[in-house]
């Protein structure tokens, strides 16, 4: 049944297809933009409300041949950050260090059962709900998303050890994220930008925001647990059976996996680790001034480099592997600090795992050509999860190119107006959940959309905090289904889930998600709430 599904490459290259038919039919037009920059310093492309006009159409023809080309022109970010994630856990992977991990925690946290009250919650529940709050909170308080691509290949092996399958593993860590964008507590990306475009104040009504987390998050982790147990009742009604029989082969829990003992590349990596966390501490207690949290932040980063110095002489003396995985959890720790306080982009992200890569080389004693292959192999591997984001990316190309895109929200626009306050808030989320299908950068559609929202809102007696809060919630959801997100199709290639099967198993709660999104909205408009 499953071998007559199409392709990941041929849905993705059908839909360039359609998209480039709808240039054909669909009236071109753009509206004036202007480069205004918001409060807390970013530059944003904003749309000028009224201002949209029409334009020489652009009907795309040959062009759907070159989409996969502009594609990669496109993201080139996640196609790069993709190949060296391939490289890096490739080489980490050598060493068995997530293997041993995934083991020496399972056997930890099963002696648990032994007390009543975890027995009863059941140890592997517990597990679930730990990481899937801690991810959705990344996702509602900075915007992790992007970051939750190096975290599948932890997770995965996680999942499977313990009885489930590829797909729990990505909904521990991606899911829980998105779904916590949505929820979007403090996130600077999207409720910070459009509640500065809109005029209020920046991260106010944040009690009832907290509320739509709370409800957000449990809903999707209780779904999870449902799923995850009815999997470990039986594995093979997982669509995922067969495909997840390479992490079974891969990463199997049943076969003890022997400690290593550390070599001289061992030792050397563990000296300059060290040497540079330090200059890096130094560094940053010179220019302590220039970040937030000044003085404090360098006496945090200090003690992070402590740690390690102190945590990684241990691990050395234990085995190679505790020592790899060691690299990886502290890798790990800078890229979260990084984002939260650093405000890191995809470079310093890709910097750090390839710097883990080498480090991780040097431990396993391999010599410089030895490290490079193993890169090579594992960015080979990865190769396909890569291509497949830059034709996904062809699909906006397309629209953008054939000048549609504006032509759509004009549409919007135009059909909120006069449509009440419960309808055009209605309208506003639809839309913005199906314009979050096509083009996933939040901050890209805070510019567009926001501008229209808040003239719309004051027009209709909408709160601007209302019209926000819709953008938020459907800023989060259907980007977890749509192909045109490069962090999605990265995902599901690290976890090697084919397109297909991810939509067949997450349509159905995508679409309760986002009718729960809908529900949660009407309350701003019937009820007196702080900040709305």
């Amino acid at each position: 049944m499953f071998k007559k599904v199409p392709h990941t490459y041929v849905i993705i290259f059908s839909l360039i297809v359609l998209a480039a038919i709808a240039t054909w039919f669909v009236p071109a037009g753009e509206f004036d933009r202007k480069a205004q920059r918001t409060e807390s310093g970013k530059v944003i492309n904003g749309i000028i409300p009224g201002s949209y006009h029409n334009v020489e159409p652009s009907a795309q023809t040959w062009q759907v041949m070159s989409a996969f080309f502009k594609g990669f022109q496109k993201a080139p970010g996640i196609i790069a950050f993709l190949l060296i994630l391939g490289g890096a856990f490739w080489i980490l992977n050598e060493s068995r260090a997530i293997d041993m991990g995934v083991q020496s925690f399972l056997k930890r946290s099963n002696r648990l059962e032994r007390f009543a009250l975890f027995k009863w919650v059941g140890v592997n529940n517990l597990i679930i709900i730990l990481i899937m709050v801690m991810f959705s909170l990344f996702g509602a308080i900075f915007g992790m998303s992007e970051e939750t691509i190096a975290f599948v290949v932890i997770f995965v092996p996680l999942a499977i050890s313990m009885g489930y399958d590829s797909i729990v593993g990505v909904s521990m860590c991606f899911l829980a994220a998105g779904l916590g964008f949505a929820g979007c507590i403090l996130n600077p990306f999207t409720l910070g930008i459009a509640q500065d475009i809109a005029g209020i104040k920046m991260f106010s009504g944040i009690e009832y925001r907290l509320f739509i987390w709370f409800i957000v998050t449990a809903i999707g982790i209780g779904y999870i647990l449902w799923y995850a147990n009815k999997i470990k009742k039986n594995p093979k009604k997982s669509i995922m059976y067969e495909e997840d029989e390479y992490w079974r082969k891969h990463h199997s829990s049943s076969q003890e996996i022997k400690p290593i003992k550390a070599n001289k590349g061992t030792w050397l990596s563990y000296i300059i680790t060290s040497l540079i966390l330090v200059i890096y501490s130094i560094n940053i207690g010179i220019n302590a001034q220039d970040y937030s949290g000044g003085f404090n932040t360098y006496i945090f980063m200090l003690l992070l480099t402590l740690a390690f110095i102190a945590l990684g002489y241990k691990m050395v003396k234990k085995s190679i592997q505790m020592f790899c995985l060691m690299l990886l959890i502290f890798t790990i720790t800078y890229l979260v600090v990084g984002v939260m306080i650093f405000e890191w982009e995809f470079t310093h992200i890709a910097a750090l795992f390839f710097s883990m890569s080498i480090l991780t080389g040097m431990a396993l004693g391999k010599d410089a050509s030895e490290i490079s292959k193993l890169f090579i192999a594992g960015a080979k591997d990865m190769l396909s999860a890569a291509l497949v984001v830059g034709l996904a990316s062809g699909i906006i190309v397309i629209l953008e190119d054939g000048k549609v895109i504006d032509t759509f929200l004009n549409g919007v626009s135009n059909s909120i107006n006069g449509s009440g306050e419960i309808g055009a808030l209605s309208l506003m989320y639809g839309f913005q959940s199906l314009l979050n299908a096509i083009i996933t950068s939040g901050t890209a559609k805070a510019a567009m959309l926001m501008p229209m929202f808040r003239e719309v809102a004051t027009m209709t007696g909408i709160s601007l905090q209302s019209a926000v809060t819709a953008f938020h919630i459907g800023d989060g959801i259907t980007n977890l289904i749509t192909p045109t997100s490069g962090v999605l199709i990265g995902v599901l290639g690290i976890a090697r889930i084919p397109y297909a099967k991810w939509v067949r198993w997450a349509w159905k709660f995508i679409l309760a998600m986002v009718i729960l999104g809908w529900a949660l909205l009407i309350p701003t408009l019937l009820i007196e709430l702080p900040g709305f």
